[in-house]
C-alpha cells in the first residue's frame, strides 16, 4: 500500500521527516516535496515554467513547484497508480480558520482529494521549537482510520496538534472552522531612499464563530480534526437568491434596448 507524503515547508523540512517515519508503520511512503519553502502559496499551480523532478533519495524526490505540483506529479507520474493516502505536513504553525484557503500544507491533500485519493494535512503549533511527534502521533491514529474506514466523498481532514506534550494532550475533537480577524493586517514602511514598502503581516487578536471550532480545540489542549469539502457552494443562499435571477434578466434586456 503506497502513502504519498508531501507539504509546503520544504523537502528538507523535520516536519517532513517525522511524518514520513511516522507513516512507515502504515505502508510503503513515497516523499514528493517542494524543493524549498512554499509557504501561503494556496493551491497554485505552476503553468508558465517548466517543472523538474529530482530523486534525492529511496522514493524521494522534490520538485521545483508548489505542493499542488508535488501531489499531481506524484499520482500521475512518479508513483505508477494511485495512493492509498495523501498525508500533508507537519506544517510549522497551525492552519486553523480561514488560514486553510492561504495553506500550501491544506491545499495539497486537497490536490489529493481531487484527484480521488483520501487526503490528511498535518500541523503542529509551536513558536520557535515543534513538537513534531505529538502531530505525528495523532496523524498515524487518524491515517488508520482513514484507510479502515473511508472518508465522506470530496472530503479532507485538517489535522491540528497543539503545542503540549503528549502526555498532556486532552484528547481529539472533530472539529468546525473558526475564523480569525487581524489587527493592523497591513504593515507600512520606509526604505534607506525614502520609498515606501508594504508587509502583509499583523498581530491575530480574536478568532470567532460557532462552538466546536477547531481554534477553540486547541485552546483546550486538544487536537482539532476538522472535515473540509470540495463543494463551497453555500446551498442555502440558493432560494434566497433565486428571485435575482430575473431582476437579472430583466436588466440585461434593458440594456439591450438602451443599445
Amino acid at each position: 500500500m503506497k502513502i504519498l507524503v508531501t507539504n509546503d515547508d520544504g523537502v528538507a523540512s523535520p516536519g517532513l521527516h517525522a511524518l514520513t517515519a511516522a507513516m512507515k508503520a502504515l505502508g510503503d511512503v513515497w516523499v514528493v516535496a517542494p524543493d524549498r519553502e512554499r509557504n501561503a502559496i494556496g493551491h497554485a499551480l505552476t503553468l508558465h515554467k517548466p517543472l523538474r523532478i529530482t530523486n534525492i533519495g529511496k522514493q524521494v524526490f522534490s520538485i521545483n513547484g508548489t505542493p499542488t505540483d508535488c501531489v499531481n506529479l506524484a499520482v500521475k507520474k512518479l508513483l505508477r497508480g494511485r495512493p492509498a493516502l495523501v498525508v500533508s505536513g507537519i506544517n510549522r504553525g497551525v492552519n486553523l480558520g480561514d488560514d486553510v484557503t492561504y495553506s500550501g500544507t491544506v491545499s495539497a491533500a486537497l490536490e489529493g482529494t481531487i484527484l480521488g485519493v483520501p487526503s490528511i494535512a498535518v500541523s503542529q503549533e509551536g513558536k520557535q521549537t515543534f513538537r513534531f511527534g505529538v502531530a505525528a502521533t495523532y496523524a498515524v491514529r487518524v491515517a488508520r482510520a482513514v484507510l479502515r474506514y473511508g472518508l465522506p466523498e470530496e472530503t479532507l481532514l485538517n489535522v491540528n496538534a497543539p503545542d503540549r506534550p503528549r502526555a498532556s494532550i486532552a484528547g481529539a475533537r472533530i472539529t468546525s472552522l473558526s475564523r480569525r480577524r487581524f489587527d493592523d493586517p497591513i504593515i507600512e514602511k520606509v526604505d534607506p531612499h525614502g520609498r515606501k514598502y508594504y508587509w502583509i503581516a499583523g498581530t491575530r487578536v480574536t478568532w470567532s464563530r460557532r462552538k466546536d471550532s477547531d481554534y477553540e480545540a486547541l485552546r483546550r489542549g486538544m487536537v482539532s480534526i476538522t472535515p473540509i469539502h470540495l463543494d463551497v457552494t453555500h446551498y442555502a443562499a440558493l432560494e434566497q437568491l433565486r428571485g435575482w435571477e430575473t431582476l437579472i434578466e430583466r436588466g440585461r434586456k434593458k440594456t439591450r434596448r438602451t443599445k
